[in-house]
């Protein structure tokens, strides 16, 4: 089937988002990306507005498109989210992962331990994406498994605004990732697996929030 020219404008806008081509805050300027692609001014409109209604982009009158710069609370409700999806994609997909998938998920996880030990924080994140994703991989909901790759997806996108950051929460993240392998190997029920990783990303919520607020305490006693 042949791909439209508002399907090509959208996928390059998506694709330069997401890889920092066009960070936040970048100006979109139609006649410019006409220009660049050779498509007409109509199918990048389009395109916008779709990437507005999905929350890439914001389109502000008299300025024109900018790419959405993402702030604390954007971070809190994506965390939010990403915990109850993960969670329920986690359960579905928990009973039908096999040893050999288990055992991936763990040589992950050590190999996330790894790239904290050598302060490879780049590596860190893609392992740990990784890793999540993998246990959500044999839920059979598209839906739900292209929600949780969109939350997913926004999240590193919004690393790249500000960094979100709570001493020593990545090494009990891991721990965590142990415990929820732990409740899948042993055959633990849908409840407890979708509560365990649906706690973890909210423990990652919790640590940011409350060294946040501690940060913002002592640059007041400063």
């Amino acid at each position: 089937m042949a791909v439209s020219k508002a399907d090509q404008a959208y996928d390059i806008l998506k694709a330069k988002i997401m890889d920092g081509t066009y960070g936040p805050g970048y100006r979109l300027v139609i006649d410019q990306l006409a220009r660049e692609h050779g498509i007409s001014s109509v199918p990048w409109r389009e395109s916008l507005r779709r990437l507005e209604a999905e929350g890439w982009v914001d389109i502000v009158p008299n300025v024109g498109a900018l790419v959405k710069t993402f702030d604390t609370h954007s971070w809190e409700r994506t965390m939010r989210l990403l915990a109850r999806l993960e969670g329920l994609a986690t359960a579905l997909s928990a009973e039908k992962l096999t040893a050999e998938d288990i055992g991936h998920a763990r040589s992950l996880n050590a190999q996330m331990r790894d790239a904290l030990a050598n302060f490879d924080t780049v590596r860190f994140g893609k392992l740990n994406r990784e890793f999540h994703e993998h246990l959500c991989s044999r839920c059979d909901d598209d839906r739900l498994n292209t929600l949780v790759h969109h939350e997913w997806t926004r999240l590193e996108l919004i690393r790249r605004s500000a960094f979100f950051y709570a001493p020593g929460r990545a090494l009990a993240s891991l721990s965590e990732h142990d415990s929820i392998l732990d409740l899948i190997e042993g055959g633990a029920d849908f409840d407890m697996i979708e509560t365990a990783a649906r706690r973890h990303e909210v423990n990652n919520l919790v640590a940011v929030m409350e060294d946040d607020k501690k940060r913002a305490a002592e640059a007041a006693e400063a």
